[in-house]
This record gives C-alpha cells, structure tokens and sequence, in this order.
C-alpha cells in the first residue's frame, strides 16, 4: 500500500513514475542511498509539485551505465 491507501506494485509495468522508495527497492538499495543517487545525478528524477518521482525506466538505465563503465574499465 502507498502513501494514499491505495494498492501498488513495485513492479506494476504500467506505472510511469516511481515513488524514491519503489525505485530503492527495484534497485536493492536503502532509500537513503537512492536518495544520494538522486542528488548526485546518477539517477534520474523531477519534481512533480512538491513530490520527487523517478521514471519507470530510470533504475535500468542507472544499471546499464554502471555496467558499461565497468566493462569499459
């Protein structure tokens, strides 16, 4: 359940935008490193009023570019 009573999957494929929490745990990661993530542009985010949301594909776009990086190391 989110944070407005309502039903969600983390991994509901329709979803456009993801709460910080959801993203955290798409990635396995706290959501205080995603949060950090998200301050250092690493991964993607924008404002929606006063909510911080991050693209559905944002996660696997993060994890692709990391594995790049590593393979082009």
């Amino acid at each position: 359940m989110d944070e407005h009573g309502t039903l969600t999957a983390p991994d509901d494929p329709t979803l456009v935008l993801l709460t910080v929490e959801e993203a955290a745990r798409r990635l396995r990661i706290g959501r205080t490193t995603c949060f950090a993530l998200i301050r250092t542009g690493e991964l993607e985010s924008i404002d929606v009023g006063r909510l911080r949301r991050v693209p559905a594909d944002a996660p696997a776009e993060y994890v692709a570019r990391r594995r790049a990086a590593k393979r082009a190391a």
